[in-house]
């Protein structure tokens, strides 16, 4: 049994083929949920997610403002059945075929509290490519957390551990460390990448690099403060 989080902002062109290949992907599973975070979209995508939902069920849930991925994973997280979560993009970068193989290695290995994907061939622009590997370069450095690609979305983590950390805008992206630094397991595995069809990308590389650093140094407290209070 496990829920699977998809945040989405102005996808509109995007979903009606991810919804099918999770869909194809999953069909040797019974007891699971999709939910779907709807951002405060101003495209068409909350109408495209309310036809498709009546060929294949999900769950919806509208932002009343435009909160950011952080707060909408959050927000479907909180409102999931099951204590196994799966995150994905919604720009259909990921591959839904690497589901079952990151689901089936967190339920084979005892000790996982999360496995991660590493998008081992990008499929971005040169711009994002270098500046995606300076980030995870000074990230990895800085907070120890063994994970070369924190911002691929495709991970498999403990819902409860997940929510005993102090949410913060930009959490999203240090997930892996904070399940590292608070002693936790955590595991990583090579998954496809795709290129974007349509739309683009919805964080500016300046601001994500400063907000990054800024949220970097966060993490790096809260792990401080949570292993001083360890008996």
């Amino acid at each position: 049994m496990f829920s699977i989080v998809i945040p989405v902002f102005n996808e509109e062109h995007n979903l009606t083929k991810l919804i099918k290949e999770i869909k194809i992907s999953l069909n040797n599973y019974e007891k699971y949920e999709l939910i779907f975070v709807n951002d405060f979209s101003t495209d068409g995508t909350l109408s495209v997610l309310e036809k498709e939902k009546k060929n294949f069920n999900f769950k919806i849930i509208n932002n009343q403002n435009n909160l950011g991925q952080s707060y909408s994973i959050l927000n479907g997280i909180k409102n999931s059945n099951y204590n196994t979560i799966i995150t994905l993009d919604g720009d259909g970068q990921n591959n839904p075929k690497d589901i079952p193989k990151l689901l089936e290695f967190y339920n084979k290995t005892k000790d996982a509290s999360l496995v991660g994907g590493i998008r081992y061939i990008r499929r971005d622009n040169i711009t994002k490519i270098i500046s995606s590997r300076l980030a995870n370069f000074i990230r990895s450095n800085f907070l120890k957390d063994g994970c070369k690609d924190t911002g691929c979305s495709l991970k498999v983590f403990d819902k409860n551990i997940f929510l005993k950390f102090e949410y913060f805008d930009g959490i999203h992206r240090f997930i892996p460390a904070l399940f590292k630094g608070f002693g936790y397991n955590t595991y990583f595995l090579n998954v496809d990448h795709r290129k974007r069809k349509f739309g683009t990308s919805k964080y500016g590389t300046f601001l994500r690099l400063v907000n990054g650093i800024r949220d970097m140094i966060k993490v790096k407290k809260l792990i401080n403060k949570n292993n001083k209070i360890k008996p």
